[in-house]
């Protein structure tokens, strides 16, 4: 299984809260996540927000307000969201969820200084330029 380790907590259910942009994960260890859709969508595991190697990373911006449009389960061992503007590649595994939620704090201080130090803020927009030739993903279509 891509992604998993063995005896990994997984999800026993999955809300979507679309008002208040969470996805709440309760897995089997007892653990119960509010994961925003924002850092859902700044974290994507995607190519498009990874990059193809180390130092490829994509910082995204604007993305405070970014609606989970759609959740699609792979196989057994993920979830592939599509978001509102227009991102639907990245692949959530169990594992990858459960470092969303239990890291959440750390993972929003690391954010907060790479857009410290590239001189951005949660709510720039994106670069045209950002998604560099996958589509212009970036402009996708608005509901």
């Amino acid at each position: 299984m891509a992604g998993l380790k063995p005896g990994s907590p997984k999800p026993l259910n999955m809300t979507v809260h679309g008002k208040s942009r969470v996805l709440e994960v309760a897995f089997t260890d007892g653990k119960i996540f509010r994961i925003p859709f924002e850092l859902m969508r700044v974290y994507s595991p995607s190519a498009e927000v990874q990059g193809h190697g180390p130092g490829q990373e994509v910082l995204q911006t604007g993305k405070r307000e970014v609606e989970l449009v759609g959740l699609e389960p792979v196989g057994n061992y993920a979830v592939q969201p599509a978001f509102s503007d227009g991102h639907s590649s990245g692949l959530y595994t169990w594992d990858y969820l459960y470092l969303l939620g239990s890291q959440e704090s750390r993972l929003w201080a690391d954010y907060e200084a790479k857009l410290q130090a590239a001189g951005l803020n949660r709510d720039a927009p994106m670069p045209a330029s950002a998604g560099h030739g996958h589509g212009g993903h970036a402009c996708g279509h608005h509901h």
